[in-house]
């Protein structure tokens, strides 16, 4: 493959990171008032609505601690495309498969260095 080429494809890579990003941060955003602490005032709000509003407010914390993960991820793979190491484990050094890196764009390792 020329350098072109690969340069085209890392910008469309680039693209698609960038964009799974900003997609992340918009939910980030949305879901912020579920992550707020529940008011126990049970003159305001029921035993049973607070407990749902509990159970909402777990699920939208555990749902952005899996973002954060997920922007780490990204911001890893976009450090890598700009220090020209995308496509390469990051524990071994091998090149990451191309079928790995089509189903997850910022898998940081090759399918060995997961598995171990």
């Amino acid at each position: 493959m020329s350098g072109i080429n690969l340069k085209i494809i890392l910008k469309k890579i680039e693209g698609q990171l960038k964009s799974q990003k900003a997609e992340l941060l918009k939910r980030t955003k949305i879901t912020s008032n579920d992550r707020k602490a529940v008011e126990l005032d049970q003159s305001q709000v029921g035993r049973l609505s607070r407990i749902d509003a509990i159970q909402i407010q777990e699920m939208a914390l555990e749902q952005g601690r899996r973002r954060n993960s997920e922007l780490l991820k990204i911001e890893g793979a976009l450090r890598r495309i700009n220090n020209n190491e995308y496509g390469y484990c990051v524990k071994c050094g091998e090149a990451i498969s191309p079928k790995r890196l089509e189903y997850d764009l910022a898998t940081p390792l090759c399918i060995n260095c997961a598995s171990n």
